[in-house]
């Protein structure tokens, strides 16, 4: 996905507000990624030539994306509320690009699926999007809107507080908060972003290949009550 500061060129503001996330607690975590293999997995290809097997594989223990051509991994079973804990990294030696953690996944499968996605763009991780028609809204000062973006459709956009990276080609850690409308993002133990208004909707987790090999290991989610 385009980064945020690149999309606030090519957009409008608008006066949105909403309280501020509440407390959460934590249930059972289960594992996404065994580190063995990909059950639990499906995936979806702009390239329909193109199998699984050639984009995403695992080696050492590491979920491996090639980040070409463009599509997401997506588990099988559908979340609404959860505690989501990623470690990626870019390919170290390699250029770092772009990907994205997306989750609440639904409607017609399409190379950038409507969705809420936690930006993994190298400098940008932090940034929340919601692609066609995906309610999102945030503080005003981070908040964009684009009605017709080439891929992501009707897209609303909240830009992070502040950055939290390491240099490209070591590990970082996302902690996603997801409770109704609610949505908090930590970076590295930091809390970098916080939205409202997200639009409730039960669906898959999805990794995106957008560009750039990167790796995942550990993905934990733990499942929150309504």
């Amino acid at each position: 996905m385009v980064g945020f500061s690149l999309l606030s060129t090519l957009v409008v503001c608008v006066q949105l507000t909403g309280p501020s996330a509440p407390q959460v607690s934590a249930g059972k975590a289960e594992p996404l990624f065994d580190g063995k293999s990909l059950d639990g997995w499906r995936y979806y290809l702009d390239d329909h030539m193109v199998g699984m097997e050639d984009v995403w594989s695992v080696r050492d223990g590491l979920l491996i994306c090639k980040g070409e051509p463009m599509g997401y991994l997506y588990t099988k079973r559908a979340f609404k509320n959860f505690r989501l804990r990623v470690e990626w990294r870019w390919a170290p030696g390699g250029k770092p690009g772009n990907s994205g953690v997306l989750m609440r996944i639904n409607g017609a499968p399409m190379p950038l699926p409507r969705s809420i996605e936690a930006q993994l763009m190298s400098g940008n991780a932090g940034d929340l999007f919601g692609f066609h028609g995906m309610k999102l809204a945030g503080d005003t000062a981070r908040f964009r809107e684009v009605e017709k973006h080439n891929i992501g459709g009707h897209l609303r956009g909240v830009g992070k507080i502040q950055g939290n990276e390491k240099e490209p080609g070591e590990w970082n850690v996302y902690d996603i908060h997801v409770q109704g409308p609610h949505i908090k993002v930590w970076v590295n133990e930091q809390l970098v972003n916080e939205a409202t208004e997200a639009e409730i909707a039960p669906g898959p987790i999805g990794l995106q290949s957008e560009g750039g090999e990167v790796h995942f290991r550990k993905i934990v989610i733990t499942p929150l009550e309504d």
